[in-house]
């Protein structure tokens, strides 16, 4: 007993022996285990090969043979396996094809003008322009000719006035197209209109006015669609003259379609012609139908302003199936703000009775004013201002 209290803590015990026996155990397991896991990995390593041959039907013994490099992809695969090659159906595209380094191909897409042959797609027809392009013409729109370039119906039977044509919502809802005319004749005039009236204000342009072309392409990037303002001979004519270049009952048909040819060339990007005055010519029919017959073969619609009471273009556009449209309402005989919302208040009740409505105002600043304050007014009791284009009638006569 007191032998043992002198001892050091834990000595002179048997147990300290058995604790050695199973350390020895532990380590021989542990060098089986390490012996199995390296003899595991050195036979994964030499059957690597042979997996590989298999894998790929290669006799061990037999010397894979010289193979060509791989030839440059076809660069008409792609487009055959997938079928017809995505592109606008209306003008085509040209594709070009890269090889890069890594041997995929790059394919690029770009446009063309279509010559007939390719895919088309039928029964669609593009409205409006990208508003983008809306400053620039379509040149397949468009032929040159000694008095400027007149527009034309493309090869695919797009229209003047389908391409130019502002889009609207399609809704089954009360419209009605606003129409500002005399753009041109007053710089500032003209900027305040183009500036401060809604991109759903028609704008007509005055053929005799200045710096059409520039006034055009800002109205088009404000997202207007646009007229050209064509003068017609007056009942009291000479004693009230449009200007140069007006329409004549008694000049010949020929000369008249030079005069609207003119007109048509000092501008591009409309979607068509409307008169300013022209009381005795629209009531006409003989010197109405060449010039109206030129306008629809154009791809154009006519707007007659409504002011003349004896007009004949209702009779002679449905006989030639030329898309035409009549203004309800001049907004602006009374040049006071109060007045012209009176008058457009009067439109719109014409609108609810009809289903649609065309008002005419000009470019004066209290009217610009009124259409402006109105039309913010009008959008929050359902009714749509819409181009004019979209007002246009083709119906024909039975």
């Amino acid at each position: 007993m007191g032998t043992d209290l002198h001892a050091p803590l834990g000595q002179n015990r048997p147990a300290a022996r058995r604790r050695s026996r199973k350390f020895s155990f532990a380590i021989v397991f542990a060098a089986f285990a390490v012996a199995g896991i390296l003899g595991l990995s050195l036979y994964a390593m030499r059957g690597d090969d042979a997996l590989k041959r298999v894998a790929s039907n290669v006799p061990p013994a037999s010397k894979p043979e010289q193979t060509q490099p791989p030839s440059k992809p076809d660069p008409n695969a792609a487009q055959q396996s997938a079928g017809m090659p995505r592109s606008d159906p209306n003008s085509g595209a040209n594709i070009e094809r890269t090889l890069t380094d890594d041997g995929s191909v790059v394919t690029k897409y770009t446009p063309r003008s279509r010559d007939g042959s390719g895919p088309v797609m039928i029964g669609t027809q593009r409205i409006g322009q990208d508003p983008r392009m809306a400053a620039q013409p379509n040149d397949a729109l468009l032929e040159n000719s000694p008095l400027g370039r007149l527009p034309i119906v493309g090869p695919g039977g797009q229209r003047p006035m389908d391409q130019y044509a502002r889009p609207w919502s399609g809704a089954r809802g009360t419209r009605i197209a606003i129409v500002v005319g005399g753009l041109g004749l007053s710089q500032t005039g003209t900027q305040r209109a183009i500036r401060d009236l809604p991109p759903t204000v028609t704008l007509a342009f005055a053929v005799s006015g200045n710096s059409l072309q520039r006034w055009m392409q800002e109205a088009r990037r404000a997202g207007h669609e646009i007229l050209i303002q064509v003068p017609f001979e007056p009942f009291d004519y000479p004693t009230n003259d449009p200007g140069p270049g007006t329409l004549l009952t008694k000049i010949s048909a020929k000369d008249n379609l030079g005069r609207l040819h003119q007109a048509m060339g000092e501008i591009t990007n409309y979607t068509g012609v409307m008169n300013y005055l022209g009381g005795r010519y629209l009531s006409d029919a003989g010197a109405l139908e060449p010039v109206l017959r030129d306008i629809s073969k154009r791809g154009l619609l006519f707007l007659d302003d409504g002011t003349s009471a004896q007009s004949k273009t209702a009779i002679v556009a449905k006989a030639i199936e030329l898309p035409h449209a009549f203004g309800d309402l001049t907004l602006d005989g009374q040049l006071q703000k109060d007045a012209i919302l009176k008058k457009l208040d009067e439109l719109e009740r014409i609108a609810g009775r009809k289903g649609t409505a065309i008002g005419i105002a000009s470019a004066f600043d209290e009217s610009i004013d009124a259409i402006r304050q109105w039309s913010e007014e009008v959008s929050q009791r359902g009714i749509e201002i819409v181009g004019v284009s979209s007002l246009a009638s083709e119906s024909v006569e039975p």
